[in-house]
């Protein structure tokens, strides 16, 4: 793995669509009110305790930005072996690291946890969904 040759732009950019497209899906007229009754959160609204927007946006901007960092590096380091590597193959990298990893690590967690599949789904639906843009965008640019 290397960043010799990573396109920072291209990161930012698929950066930037993932957060944008994360709070598209959480937004109020999709996936939130679902999201958040699945939860056991009839009233769809955050506790004073869970309502810290420092800590939500900035944990949230940091994990989106960890993630398409990381998933630039390997792509970077595939076409650095491959002149070839083009949209589709990022886009594919993108979707397995997106179900094969972000969904499924966590499964057991969330079973063991007694937390519903529903959210389980919504949530990590989201990260695959998220990472596969991310892929074709950064296999694009970078």
């Amino acid at each position: 793995m290397t960043f010799t040759g990573l396109n920072l732009l291209a990161v930012l950019a698929a950066f930037v669509v993932s957060f944008i497209s994360g709070a598209i899906w959480f937004g109020p007229k999709t996936f939130y009110p679902v999201w958040m009754k699945a939860k056991g959160n009839l009233s769809g609204q955050l506790t004073g305790e869970q309502n810290k927007p420092a800590l939500l946006f900035g944990g949230t901007i940091l994990g989106v930005l960890i993630q398409t960092l990381t998933l630039g590096v390997i792509i970077n380091s595939l076409q650095l072996h491959d002149a070839n590597f083009g949209a589709l193959n990022g886009a594919g990298v993108g979707f397995a690291l997106g179900v094969g990893i972000s969904m499924f690590s966590s499964l057991s967690h969330r079973l063991f946890g007694g937390e519903n599949l529903k959210v389980w789904i919504i949530e990590t639906a989201n990260d695959a969904m998220n990472l596969t843009i991310a892929g074709a965008i950064i296999a694009v640019l970078n």
